[in-house]
């Protein structure tokens, strides 16, 4: 399991805070907003949407919140201009890190996120300096106990790429255009997914110990923080036991 992958399955563990509740709803409402404008208002033949719909039930969304974004998408009510951006630069000890926001402002989301990187050590880079060190693909991760058997059975014929296991989680990875039949297939057999979502997977990773850690998962936490910033991902490898350490003490 990549770095990125562990770091998001703790905080996912974590919970999400109630102060933190009004951030995250800002979030999937542009990211709904976004995939409506992009791809149209009906889940059933938006991919997308339909992913990010998931993560607003889990989330537990008000429907009223969620048919509003819908609309300024579709353009039935009225909205800001939202841009998706993708930043790339470098994180402490030379990790890889992209940043995908939806922001209505670059130019003031460029001057966050440069200020962001500087101050944890790393630096903010042009178009294309680390995207090539990273694909997309689909990817659920699950708690051991679902069953490795029945997940194997049941991701492998659906069109899943690899599965592999690592300090008691399974990540399953898929080729984008499989990620939804996966996803089905598996909530069909009652297999429950902690995350599933199409993610930016790295082709290496960079080791680091602790101090490098801490310093690395500080700019993560910060950078996930920030208003117009959807999804990061970083090629580092922290050990689990570091892992949980330094996201105790954040």
């Amino acid at each position: 399991m990549s770095g990125h992958n562990k770091w998001s399955t703790i905080k996912h563990k974590k919970g999400a805070a109630d102060a933190k509740r009004g951030k995250l709803f800002s979030k999937l409402i542009k990211e709904i907003t976004i995939a409506a404008r992009l791809g149209g208002g009906d889940p059933s033949g938006n991919p997308r949407l339909r992913t990010v719909l998931d993560k607003a039930r889990a989330a537990n969304m008000p429907k009223d919140n969620v048919e509003r974004a819908i609309k300024k998408g579709t353009g039935e009510l009225e909205g800001v201009n939202i841009e998706e951006i993708t930043f790339e630069g470098y994180g402490p000890s030379g990790v890889a890190v992209m940043v995908e926001t939806l922001t209505d402002n670059r130019n003031r989301t460029v001057a966050e996120l440069r200020h962001i990187f500087e101050k944890s050590g790393g630096n903010l880079g042009a178009a294309g300096c680390v995207g090539w060190m990273f694909s997309k693909h689909g990817v659920l991760t699950f708690e051991k106990d679902v069953g490795e058997e029945a997940l194997m059975e049941t991701a492998l014929e659906a069109g899943a790429e690899d599965i592999s296991e690592e300090e008691g989680i399974f990540t399953v990875t898929t080729p984008p255009t499989a990620f939804e039949a996966v996803k089905q297939a598996c909530e069909a057999k009652g297999l429950n997914y902690v995350e599933a979502d199409l993610s930016m997977v790295p082709q290496n990773t960079v080791k680091l110990d602790h101090a490098a850690a801490t310093k690395m998962l500080k700019l993560m936490d910060t950078l996930d923080d920030h208003d117009d910033v959807q999804n990061v991902y970083a090629n580092f490898d922290i050990d689990a036991k570091t892992m949980e350490e330094v996201a105790a003490q954040s």
